[in-house]
């Protein structure tokens, strides 16, 4: 009697990072459709006229645009070392609205972000603003966000505050894709952690990053 054994170890494995890779896009496509509703709601919080409506939707769909170039540069064009501030600031730019009280407040020191950990920050930080124009306090008018850094001497600490958004309340597990994603990200291309405070005043986010990660 004669057996034949194939194996299909590599088969396998390519069925499965195709399984993610779907997995992955079909959850960037809600994300953007989902920030696409969020921001439509902001902009008609504070436009006059469908005028002015029509502008501001317009400049932050744009500002969201070149959030997503951070995140997936363009196929053949190199992606630039970049300072933590701006790479920030620009991912919450769309979310930002015109007011007498500031909503989104980014304090975080001169800290270079290299080619590499740009992109898996970016990834992590648009993510947290998905779900905070969704769930949090970037949802209602009168919710804040501010966004702080730490330097240590091995690692830098970001701490993402939200407060004034609907009543906070924790999920009894984090199980979602875009969770999963997060601490991927975090731990296998940052070299660090990411921990969720869901406290009685707003949600509180740590992520802490491997400094020689940040500046790869």
């Amino acid at each position: 009697m004669f057996g034949i054994f194939l194996d299909v170890t590599q088969r396998k494995q390519a069925e499965e990072a195709n399984e993610l890779l779907a997995g992955e896009m079909s959850h960037r496509v809600k994300n953007l459709l989902t920030i696409a509703t969020a921001l439509t709601r902001i902009t008609s919080r504070s436009a006059a006229t469908k005028e002015d409506m029509a502008h501001e939707l317009t400049s932050r769909l744009i500002a969201l645009e070149r959030a997503q170039d951070l995140i997936r540069p363009l196929s053949g064009r190199k992606s630039e070392a970049a300072l933590l501030g701006d790479l920030v600031s620009v991912l919450l730019a769309p979310y930002d609205e015109k007011g007498a009280t500031v909503r989104i407040r980014v304090s975080v020191p001169k800290t270079n972000v290299g080619e590499k950990s740009s992109t898996a920050l970016a990834l992590v930080l648009h993510e947290l603003a998905t779900n905070s124009a969704k769930y949090g306090s970037l949802s209602t008018a009168c919710g804040t966000l501010d966004v702080s850094c730490n330097a240590q001497e091995d690692d830098v600490l970001v701490m993402w505050t939200e407060r004034g958004g609907p009543p906070v309340i924790a999920p009894a597990k984090l199980e979602g894709f875009g969770s999963k994603l997060m601490h991927r990200s975090m731990a296998a291309q940052l070299g660090g952690t990411i921990s969720f405070d869901w406290s009685a005043e707003g949600l509180s986010v740590t992520l802490r990053m491997s400094k020689a990660r940040l500046a790869a």
